[in-house]
């Protein structure tokens, strides 16, 4: 097992911060490029970063800590920023991100002793039965996804006028 609390409070602490310095001044076409129908801009990635500290990683290990297994975790809507997504500057999206992971790390860091909760267990609606930890590890990986998901969708917008150097940029390969 690799998961260590300290080494994921680390990564969750700075994602907000790396993505401020990615984003934050960047031209609307940055912000609201993707790849296709169907595919996510960075602001929209930011939407749903920020809908899953409101709604989904406190929440869920909150029934763990709660309730258990007595009943599944409410299921996550992944898409529902795509619908009431506020028409609100980069620059306010990332403050409110900031604001609401740094609250959620504040919870986690109060509600969790590694050496007592971490193998304490919920049930997913779709994956079933499920230990904090990996709850926990998930929520590092899905921002280490939506950083990598920004930045392939931002470097895709200068495929075709990189010329001959796509051969070495691998981000931009099919």
């Amino acid at each position: 097992m690799n998961f260590d609390m300290g080494e994921a409070a680390e990564v969750l602490q700075r994602t907000p911060y790396s993505l401020k310095a990615l984003l934050s001044g960047l031209s609307e076409s940055w912000l609201h490029c993707n790849e296709g129908e169907g595919t996510w801009t960075a602001a929209e990635v930011i939407d749903h970063l920020i809908e899953s500290e409101r709604t989904n990683w406190i929440p869920r290990l909150e029934m763990i800590l709660r309730e258990g297994e007595k009943r599944p975790f409410p299921i996550f809507d992944r898409f529902t920023h795509l619908q009431h997504a506020p028409d609100v500057s980069m620059d306010q999206k990332l403050k409110d991100f900031i604001r609401f992971r740094t609250e959620n790390i504040a919870k986690l860091k109060q509600l969790i002793d590694p050496a007592l909760h971490l193998e304490l267990t919920g049930v997913h609606p779709a994956f079933g039965v499920v230990k904090l930890r990996e709850l926990l590890s998930a929520w590092v990986v899905h921002d280490f996804t939506h950083m990598a998901q920004i930045v392939r969708v931002m470097a895709k917008r200068y495929t075709e006028d990189t010329g001959p150097w796509i051969e070495y940029l691998s981000i931009l390969k099919k």
